[in-house]
């Protein structure tokens, strides 16, 4: 599956991709957020999970240039990104 397909797919098709397909990797806490990162073949999803409101607000690719990668790296080494 592309980028693109996986981005056209409802919240929750979304949801059952990563927990059927994917590899669960390292949660972080984000400000309101707990995220999940994945490994879903060779791309890294985020699941931005908020508490206050228990339920999981968005899910995107990871992006490398954001100030979280600070976060995870400091617990993981990320290979081929």
């Amino acid at each position: 599956m592309s980028k693109d397909d996986f981005r056209r797919l409802t919240l929750q098709k979304k949801i059952q991709k990563l927990y059927t397909e994917g590899t669960f990797v390292v949660a972080i806490r984000y400000y309101t957020y707990k995220v999940n990162l994945y490994l879903l073949g060779r791309e890294y999803v985020e699941v931005f999970y908020n508490h206050k409101h228990d339920r999981i607000d968005k899910i995107e690719f990871l992006n490398q240039r954001h100030s979280r990668m600070k976060f995870y790296l400091d617990q993981i080494s990320l290979t081929e990104i």
